[in-house]
């Protein structure tokens, strides 16, 4: 991943990808990487053009400073969606992992907010 970039900042994105899934815990995860990145510290960025090989998104996303990937269930598609387009250095917050399991965890402010914090914890 890069430090730099050519745009005025001066400094790399740093994205985070939800998996944004159809149960309950990818609600989760959509709904906590939202919150993050209207916090400012990272942006929300789309997987769906991760995995449709959008160039733009691609390459946007192999210059990024960070890379996290937020995934509810075991399955953990938003990383392997990433590791499929070659993007392979990227943090990973998985649902799982902080209790939360699929079907069993309805999207309530506070499991957002816990998986929200999570994310944070990733950003040095």
């Amino acid at each position: 991943m890069s430090s730099n970039c050519s745009c005025s900042c001066g400094e790399a994105p740093k994205f985070v990808f939800s998996c944004s899934g159809a149960a309950d815990v990818g609600e989760i995860a959509d709904r906590a990487a939202r919150v993050v990145s209207r916090e400012g510290a990272i942006k929300m960025f789309c997987l769906a053009g991760i995995g449709g090989r959008v160039s733009g998104i691609v390459k946007s996303t192999e210059a990024a400073a960070l890379v996290v990937a937020v995934d509810g269930c075991p399955l953990n598609c938003a990383r392997k969606t990433l590791e499929q387009a070659g993007i392979t250095d990227v943090k990973h917050v998985q649902l799982h992992e902080l209790g939360l399991k699929k079907g069993e965890s309805p999207a309530t402010e506070e499991r957002i907010e816990q998986t929200a914090q999570a994310i944070r914890s990733l950003l040095g």
